[in-house]
């Protein structure tokens, strides 16, 4: 009997059409309107128009040529080699030339690490601000997120050594820590944690022992950031130092001596982990390796660990900014899904229930937007001697980390989903975001940390709440364009929210600190929102910003009924408003905001 063979129909070319795009190839700055807008508030009109067209450059080549290197990347992970062709312990590590790629764009081409620290970027006389280099980062992070770890470490780490330093220090390694040459700079790294834990520094084992006229290190660190750094900073206890965290010394150690010879530390392996696979995480054993103090040391009350807060704090800064430039990736993603994604006979983005799971996603992106901007300016004014902005800054710090990082994930698993099956194939970026996420929630401090960080220290110790109601007040008070009704609204909830967090933090409840600082969070990116919103709508600009002011007072700051309907006009009419793409005027955001 003859069996005919069966003939498969290979697919036309329009099934692929059915299959939703993804952003890829966009330019990432010229689609985000909500960045364009909030540049022409938070920057001088002057620096504004310098850096319009070099964003325009950036963003294009972030939504490309970066997209691309960043998931190469990510699938050819950085391999530890521990000996050269003649055996020496040179313990180099192997980069796929996708990362080196985008090494020459962040740290080379644009200066990412280098920006705030010297004068000459993109033609500009003055170093640049906290927030231009937040916006860059912005951009950069929604294709790339790991590489953004090197990025801060560096700068920090020029930051501390600048600051701290003597001047033999400084001379070694400040200017290698901020050049543009990429062939001859010298990238930070901060190795902090130990077998112990990382939150807990106070048990830290690594020693410091000063022999032969040099500091040296003996013992290991079990998670390292940015295992190649050139420069890394890390605390350590001096012999006969105190126990706990007085007896902490800050040190920078060099991966090469003085002379070009490697120092004495070995990395034992590289972390195999879940996200942000292209930058190397490691183990590192310390064996007399040289390390620089920072301030003075010894054998006795140390003042490293309050030195090293001061990195911390930069980076959980520079977290939030990446939990944002990802929230802002996937909120894009799940926009082009649901406007080329059929079911049903017609468009995911018409469906009720899909609208409102899209505005669960824009809410938290916007409202990371908005504090990462205004951080940046408040870093600004505190490190010209502004009191407020100090307490300002001491407070949302934490609140930033914490909250952004625990929204990214929500809002990547979002997107994944708003994709559907092939969201959770890495074909499509989706899934990497949803990796990459997690990790936001763990370093600098876990959502707990931070939120005891809150609680307990910048309100029960400092009393920075004040200075920051003090501030959402006086901004409520001052805009003059904002609706009265919805003014008293936004008033009263600041007042109940930092009274709130005030109460929690005063009588010690440790159990409602996430609580309280996600009243701090939610009460002042309310309070951006609208501020932002209203000026903007009063320059002839987009307003979209009340309508999400309003959301977030709603949903996360608002008691909620699970039992009861609560869906009102309100937000029907601000959700048809905020997923279409003519802008809102402030008489229609106006009108929107009191039904």
């Amino acid at each position: 009997m003859n069996v005919q063979p069966q003939h498969h129909t290979l697919p036309t070319p329009e099934l692929a059409n059915l299959v939703a795009p993804d952003c890829h190839g966009l330019n990432f700055y010229g689609i985000d309107k909500s960045l364009e807008d909030l540049v022409s508030l938070y920057l001088p009109d002057d620096l504004r128009a310098h850096l319009e067209p070099h964003l325009e450059k950036f963003g294009a080549l972030v939504g490309d040529e970066v997209d691309d290197w960043s998931r190469m990347a990510d699938k050819h992970i950085p391999v530890l080699h521990h000996r050269d062709p003649r055996g020496r312990f040179e313990d180099w590590i192997e980069f796929h030339p996708a990362y080196r790629n985008m090494e020459d764009v962040a740290l080379g081409d644009y200066g990412l690490a280098a920006m705030i620290h010297k004068p000459g970027m993109f033609g500009w006389d003055k170093p640049m601000s906290h927030t231009v280099k937040f916006i860059f980062q912005y951009i950069f992070g929604q294709s790339e997120f790991g590489q953004l770890c090197p990025i801060s470490a560096t700068e920090t780490t020029a930051t501390l050594i600048k600051d701290y330093g003597d001047e033999a220090t400084k001379a070694r390694f400040y200017d290698g820590l901020t050049s543009q040459d990429t062939k001859t700079m010298l990238k930070g790294a901060q190795f902090m944690t130990e077998r112990p834990g990382g939150s807990d520094v106070s048990n830290i084992q690594l020693e410091a022992r000063f022999e032969d006229g040099n500091w040296k290190l003996y013992g290991e660190k079990w998670f390292c950031s940015c295992t190649d750094g050139d420069v890394a900073l890390l605390l350590a206890r001096p012999q006969g130092a105190p126990a706990g965290n007085k007896g902490l010394g800050l040190f920078a150690l060099p991966r090469r001596l003085d002379d070009g010879s490697r120092n004495s530390y070995r990395i034992v392996r590289l972390k195999n982990k879940l996200g942000s696979r292209s930058m190397a995480s490691g183990e590192i054993v310390f064996d007399g390796a040289v390390a620089y103090p920072l301030g003075e040391v010894g054998p006795h009350e140390n003042k490293g660990l309050k030195m090293m807060m001061d990195q911390v704090s930069l980076s959980r800064l520079s977290h939030g900014c990446r939990a944002a430039a990802m929230m802002r990736r996937c909120l894009n993603e799940a926009l082009v899904t649901a406007q080329n994604r059929h079911a049903f006979q017609e468009k995911i983005i018409d469906k009720p229930l899909l609208r409102r799971q899209l505005m669960k996603l824009m809410v938290p992106t916007e409202q990371a937007l908005s504090i990462t901007l205004y951080l940046g300016n408040q870093i600004s004014l505190a490190e010209a001697g502004d009191e407020r902005a100090q307490k300002i800054t001491r407070i949302l710090t934490p609140a930033h980390k914490y909250r952004t990082a625990r929204d990214n994930v929500r809002v990547a698993t979002g997107a994944m989903e708003v994709r559907g099956g092939n969201g959770y194939i890495e074909d499509f970026v989706n899934a990497r975001l949803v990796r990459d996420a997690h990790l936001g929630v763990l370093w600098e401090g876990t959502s707990n940390i931070n939120s005891l960080d809150i609680t307990t220290r910048a309100i029960a110790k400092v009393g920075a709440h004040k200075d920051l109601k003090d501030e959402l007040m006086d901004q409520i008070d001052t805009s003059s364009d904002m609706p009265g009704q919805f003014k008293g609204e936004l008033r009263s909830t600041v007042q109940q929210a930092i009274d709130f967090a005030e109460d929690v933090a005063m009588s010690g409840n440790q159990t409602l600190a996430r609580k309280a600082s996600s009243a701090v969070y939610n009460s002042a990116t309310a309070t951006l929102l609208a501020t932002e919103g209203s000026a903007l709508g009063a320059a002839g600009r987009d307003a979209r910003r009340l309508l999400l002011a309003r959301m977030v007072i709603d949903h996360r700051l608002r008691a909620q009924d699970p039992l009861k309907v609560t869906e009102t006009g309100f937000e029907k009419a601000a959700t048809d408003l905020l997923l279409a793409d003519a802008p809102v005027s402030l008489d229609m955001a106006s009108d929107v905001l009191t039904q």
